[in-house]
């Protein structure tokens, strides 16, 4: 196959100490996306090349780099960083005929961080935590799973990106989850039908390295939930996946009509409001008498799960999506499940 390539290019500013700068896209086809790092008045840069697949994708920069002066000295600097070029190579494909869909790639959602994060191993404290825990309660949109399971299933009914922009807001903690929540679904009432053709024609994406983590986890005798804001149509086909019990699943549920059609969700699920994941860790830890529980992932109503009688552990995974206010606040963030799996005894 021949393959061509066609350049885009987006510039991020940045200010700041150690920043971090990212975007999140969205391609309709798989992208190799470059990035590109330059310090500013020197011709050195940073590269880094990753294949994505299509769908929603987060980039991350990690503005730190060393240049060289005319001195020759290194030396690490807080200002010489004043863009990351992000590079869009986009494969055009001959000889196989036109693409079924249009091309697209287009920045979904810009995120610049002009603050000082700490991405090293946590403290012994909060290593020792994560080796003794006998329960672990993973969310599952942009942790667990690739995407965010409403914005795929909103794009497929032809509602993607004003929902899309919801779940920003709703995961940013900027708006309360339920408000967030009925507000998506009022914009799209996916019928049973379209739900079923959804999870047959676009499977759910599991992350890279999940399987091993939840693998390992389970090997060593730790108990593993799902805990999400999404819906349990949607995650019982990717616990089915991973090995876990639908018993383990706190999750909200769709409710149809006797002819399919979209009635709402179950609000007296605790996952369909702000709030509601810590209460749900919290029952978990009640029924089973747990020592220590922790919780990952990578939104607000995650980051509550840490609180007396609920998580003693959170942990931000931000591979998918990094959200500044909650990284801020995790014991711990990971970028790669495999660092989690190379921590455990």
């Amino acid at each position: 196959m021949n393959v061509k390539h066609r350049l885009l290019q987006v510039t991020l500013p940045f200010s700041g100490k150690d920043g971090l700068c990212g975007a999140r896209l969205r391609a309709s086809v798989p992208a190799i996306i470059r990035l590109e790092s330059r310090c500013q008045g020197f011709r050195e840069r940073e590269r880094e090349e990753k294949t994505f697949m299509a769908g929603l994708f987060s980039l991350r920069a990690n503005l730190n780099l060393t240049c060289r002066v005319p001195s020759r000295q290194a030396f690490r600097t807080s200002h010489a960083f004043s863009q990351c070029n992000i590079k869009y190579p986009v494969p055009s494909f001959t000889g196989i005929g036109p693409l079924k869909k249009p091309l697209l790639l287009v920045p979904a959602a810009l995120e610049v961080s002009s603050t000082s994060m700490d991405t090293s191993l946590p403290s012994g404290d909060v290593l020792n935590l994560w080796r003794s825990a006998d329960a672990v309660c993973f969310d599952v949109d942009s942790t667990v799973c690739l995407d965010e399971g409403i914005d795929e299933l909103a794009d497929f009914c032809g509602a993607g990106p004003v929902v899309a922009e919801w779940t920003t807001r709703a995961m940013n903690g900027a708006i309360p989850f339920e408000e967030a929540l009925a507000a998506r679904l009022s914009l799209f009432k996916p019928s049973l039908s379209q739900v079923q053709d959804f999870l047959e024609k676009r499977p759910p994406r599991i992350s890279p390295g999940i399987a091993a983590l939840i693998k390992k986890l389970k090997e060593n005798g730790t108990d593993v939930y799902l805990v999400s804001g999404g819906f349990r149509q949607m995650i019982e086909p990717v616990a089915s996946t991973l090995g876990i019990s639908f018993e383990n699943i706190f999750a909200n549920n769709l409710l149809f009509g006797d002819s399919g059609e979209f009635l709402g969700f179950d609000a007296s699920e605790p996952t369909s409001r702000s709030g509601g994941k810590a209460l749900a860790v919290q029952q978990i830890r009640e029924a089973h008498h747990y020592k220590t529980l922790v919780m990952i992932g990578d939104g607000a109503t995650d980051l509550e799960a840490r609180k007396p009688g609920g998580a003693d552990l959170f942990i931000c995974y931000a591979g998918v999506q990094m959200r500044e206010a909650v990284a801020r606040e995790a014991d711990w963030i990971v970028f790669n499940f495999k660092e989690l799996v190379n921590n455990l005894p």
